[in-house]
C-alpha cells in the first residue's frame, strides 16, 4: 500500500469537506451495500480492507465460522470520489476478498475476470447503460406518478418532465460532478417513468457508474419526498423499465472492432449492417447464450411481466421476447445500430457486474467458436403470427425466472467462465425466489376461482 498516496487522497478529500467514506460493494442481487468509514481510516479499507460478516451478505455462501467467514472489501482507490449530493461524504468501490484471495462470488471480481480475458487480446468492451426508472409519489392508495402526469401516451411529455426538474437537476448536477456526463433526459412511455442517459465507459467503470447513479437517485428522490424505483414492471397496464446495454469493442488503438473493414469480404456487406466478422461472431455468442443470459439480465420474478410474449396490457411494449437481431429493430433482443450492439434484454433490476460479465463471456464464446448469428430480422416481430416467427427460426426467451435460472445452470460455457461458485449461488437464490412466488396465492387467483367451482 502506498501510504504517501493515501495521505494525498485524504488531504484532497479533506479540502473538499469530506469527513466520511462510504465503502461500497454490490451484493449478488445488485444492491449497494457497505459501511461508513472516517476519512482518517482510508488506509485500512485499502489494506487489509473493510471487514464484513460473510454469511450476512446475500449470495456469498460463506460459513459462520472459520477463516472463510470474513469478507474483506478492499478499496479500489481509482473509484474514490466525493458524493456531491451528500456533502461531507465520499464513495469508494470495494473488491471482495476472502482468506487473502480474490473472492470468486464477488460480482465485481467476476466482471474483472472477464475484463482481463478481453485485455489479454488487447480489447476493451465499452458499454453505455441506459437506465429507465419510475419516479413516484406516495398517496392514500400507494405510490404513483404525480397527478399531472396522466397523458394516455406520455412519451416525451414536456410538462411532466419539467415538473420533475428539481429532482432531475440535482441528479444531473451530481452525476456530472462525478464525471458521468449526462447528455439527455426524457419522459418515457409510462406515466411516472423517465430515462437519464450519460456517457459510456469501459465495462468495469460502466458498472461502477450505474451503481453510483442508483445511489444518487435514491437519495435525491427521498430528499424530495418521492420514491425512485427500478422495479422492472411496477404497473401491469404500463410499459416496464429496461436497462439497455450499448456495446462496442475497441482495440488498444481505439479502433472499433465491430466495424466492417475493407478486408472483411463482400459477403458481410450483403447484410448491410456495417459489422466485421468479429462483430457478427460476438453478436452470435449473445444470441446463442441468450436463454442463460436472461437470468442475469432479468433477475426477478417481476422481470417477466416485462419480457412477455403475449399482448401487453399497456398497448405498447419495447421489451424483447424473441431471440434475434435486426437493423435498428427494437422488437428483437439485439438491435444493431451505428456499428454497435444494443443488447435490449436487461432490465433495471439487473446486477450490472454480473450482466456485463455474462455478455463478455457469451460474446467471446461466439468469437472463439466463430458462430454465425444468421440473417437479420428486419420486421416488427410483434406484428407476426407464430408461423411467421417459426419460419424465421425465432425462439422465445425464457418466460419466467425459474426457466431462466435453469437455463443458466445448464449453460456450461457461462458457468465455467463466470465461476461455478457464483452461478450455483445465483441460480439457487433465483430458483428459490421463483418457487416462493409460485406458491403464493394472489388476489387475482382468489378473485377468479374462489366462487367458480
Amino acid at each position: 500500500m502506498d501510504t504517501n498516496r493515501i495521505a494525498e487522497l485524504q488531504a484532497e478529500l479533506a479540502a473538499q469537506g469530506v469527513r466520511y467514506v462510504f465503502a461500497q460493494f454490490t451484493d449478488i442481487h445488485g444492491a449497494a451495500k457497505g459501511k461508513l468509514v472516517p476519512l482518517v481510516q482510508l488506509g485500512d479499507i485499502a489494506m487489509p480492507g473493510a471487514g464484513f460478516s460473510g454469511p450476512s451478505i446475500w449470495g456469498t455462501g460463506l460459513p459462520r465460522n472459520g477463516p472463510r467467514s470474513e469478507y474483506y472489501g478492499r478499496a479500489d482507490l481509482t473509484t474514490l470520489q466525493s458524493m456531491p449530493w451528500l456533502p461531507g461524504y465520499a464513495r469508494v468501490v470495494l473488491d471482495g476478498h476472502v482468506a487473502g484471495e480474490q473472492f470468486d462470488a464477488c460480482p465485481r471480481q467476476v466482471l474483472r475476470k472477464q475484463v482481463a480475458r478481453l485485455a489479454a487480446r488487447g480489447w476493451t468492451l465499452n458499454a453505455g447503460l441506459e437506465p429507465e426508472f419510475f419516479l413516484l409519489q406516495k398517496s392514500a392508495g400507494g405510490y404513483d406518478a404525480e397527478a399531472g402526469d396522466a397523458l394516455e401516451k406520455p412519451s416525451y411529455d414536456t410538462r411532466s418532465l419539467l415538473r420533475q426538474r428539481t429532482f432531475l437537476d440535482k441528479l444531473t448536477t451530481s452525476l456530472n460532478e462525478c464525471g458521468l456526463g449526462v447528455y439527455q433526459i426524457d419522459h418515457e412511455d409510462a406515466t411516472g417513468q423517465f430515462e437519464v442517459n450519460y456517457h459510456y465507459a469501459d465495462a468495469l467503470r460502466a458498472a461502477d457508474n450505474f451503481m453510483l447513479f442508483k445511489m444518487a437517485a435514491h437519495h435525491i428522490a427521498e430528499e424530495e419526498g418521492m420514491l425512485f424505483s427500478m422495479m422492472p414492471k411496477p404497473f401491469a397496464e404500463r410499459p416496464g423499465s429496461g436497462l439497455h446495454f450499448h456495446l462496442s469493442l475497441a482495440d488498444a488503438n481505439g479502433r472499433q472492432i465491430f466495424a466492417h473493414g475493407a478486408a472483411d469480404g463482400a459477403e458481410l456487406q450483403g447484410r448491410d449492417l456495417g459489422f466485421s466478422p468479429l462483430g457478427y461472431q460476438f453478436l452470435a455468442g449473445l444470441l446463442h447464450h441468450a436463454p442463460a443470459l436472461t437470468a442475469l439480465c432479468a433477475p426477478t420474478v417481476n422481470s417477466y411481466k416485462r419480457l412477455m410474449c403475449g399482448q401487453s396490457l399497456s398497448g405498447t411494449s419495447w421489451a424483447p421476447a424473441f431471440i434475434g437481431y435486426g437493423d435498428n429493430n427494437r422488437t428483437v433482443v439485439a438491435r444493431t445500430v451505428h456499428q454497435r450492439i444494443e443488447w435490449r434484454l436487461p432490465d433495471s433490476s439487473a446486477n450490472p457486474y454480473l450482466a456485463l460479465a455474462g455478455v463478455i463471456a457469451a460474446g467471446l464464446d461466439g468469437i472463439d467458436r466463430q458462430l454465425d448469428p444468421g440473417d437479420p430480422v428486419n420486421h416488427d416481430v410483434y406484428e407476426m403470427n407464430d408461423a411467421q416467427r417459426a419460419g424465421l427460426g425465432l425462439q422465445l426467451l425464457p418466460q419466467n425466472l425459474g426457466a431462466a435460472a435453469a437455463a443458466l445452470k445448464a449453460d456450461s460455457v457461462l458457468t465455467e467462465a463466470l465461476g461455478a461458485n457464483i452461478v450455483n449461488e445465483f441460480t439457487a437464490l433465483k430458483s428459490a425466489e421463483w418457487i416462493e412466488y409460485s406458491q403464493h396465492v394472489s388476489a387475482w387467483e382468489t378473485g377468479r376461482y374462489l366462487n367458480r367451482f
